[in-house]
């Protein structure tokens, strides 16, 4: 084992998958020379050779269509798109292209493709450079979308996506790259795709989250067990595409009540599709209405105000109480 940041865990996975696997390329703006704005490529061009890692264009819709053309004709490819905000320019590519081709062709085709790409608040960065908009990809039937909040889990489900025969959005949360370290094996190993975690059992409500909101789920209820003994089981969602629906319900069942946490818009956010499937799975096993703490329905605001606009610890709390009281 050795201990990993979640931005060294990727490159691992990354460079472990090209070593396996001549047919895995990794191409996008940066990637190559730079490493990466982030360096999540770094080194790998040196070591597989600029045939296999490099530099594109300033052309996002041009990235994903080439990567789907690599892809139907026996590639492997890696696509970064440098910020998720950046993906408006590809949807047409992703939804229309690569996440039917599968349906399209009755099976004779499939694009295994993994799309990189960073998000989320907490670092300052300029406008369409956070957003979170795994959302509008949910309703993309064909397509999977990941979302990792540990070195370890980034790994493991990046390799399993690398692994897998259709195209996977791999969603990486920026304040979350050097956060923390953590024991990451070095080898081979997959997270599968489509399960939840349950990080953190608990009694009396169920704490729903993904991506960088997930330690600010950890860290809400162990303020309120210290403060009122009230005992949260905290879930990781990882992967929003397939929705782990079996294990939410069962964790609604088992306390009562929920609270959901995530950095997009409130209005048509993730969040609602579980507060929906808990409702068709656990409606007689609610004890309270599902609670949503969320970013708030504008566009992802300048750096002086992102802090009252994300869901932090202490809104989350509020929630969490509010619920356990109702």
């Amino acid at each position: 084992m050795a201990e990993m940041t979640m931005i060294q865990a990727i490159n691992e996975a990354i460079r472990l998958s090209m070593s396996r696997d001549d047919r895995v390329i990794v191409l996008g703006e940066d990637v190559g020379k730079n490493g990466g704005v982030f360096r999540a490529t770094e080194g790998l061009m040196q070591q597989f050779g600029e045939h296999r890692v490099f530099d594109t264009p300033l052309a996002e819709s041009g990235i994903i269509g080439t990567s789907i053309g690599l892809a139907v004709n026996g590639m492997r490819p890696i696509a970064e798109i440098q910020f998720l905000g950046f993906i408006y320019e590809t949807m047409d590519q992703i939804a229309a292209q690569a996440a039917r081709l599968r349906f399209r062709s009755w099976g004779r085709y499939s694009v295994p493709l993994v799309i990189r790409a960073p998000f989320g608040g907490g670092v300052r960065t300029p406008e369409l450079h956070s957003d979170s908009l795994e959302a509008l990809f949910l309703h993309t039937p064909g397509l999977k979308v990941v979302m990792p909040s540990t070195p370890y889990d980034a790994k493991g489900l990046l390799l399993a996506a690398l692994n897998d025969p259709d195209p996977v959005l791999f969603l990486e949360p920026m304040k979350l790259y050097r956060a923390f370290r953590e024991e990451v094996p070095e080898g081979y190993y997959e997270v599968p795709l489509g399960q939840a975690k349950v990080v953190q059992e608990g009694s009396d409500v169920s704490l729903i989250a993904w991506g960088p909101t997930v330690p600010v789920a950890l860290e809400a209820a162990r303020q309120v067990n210290e403060a009122q003994g009230v005992s949260c089981e905290v879930i990781d969602v990882r992967t929003i595409s397939p929705l782990d629906t079996r294990t939410l319900i069962h964790s609604v069942k088992k306390t009562g009540k929920a609270v959901i946490v995530h950095e997009a818009v409130k209005s048509g956010g993730v969040g609602a599709e579980i507060i929906a499937r808990i409702n068709e799975g656990a409606f007689l096993a609610l004890e309270a209405p599902i609670a949503r703490v969320t970013g708030y329905d504008t566009p992802y605001p300048v750096p002086s105000i992102e802090d009252h606009w994300l869901p932090g610890v202490g809104r989350v709390v509020e929630a969490i109480q509010r619920t356990v009281s109702y």
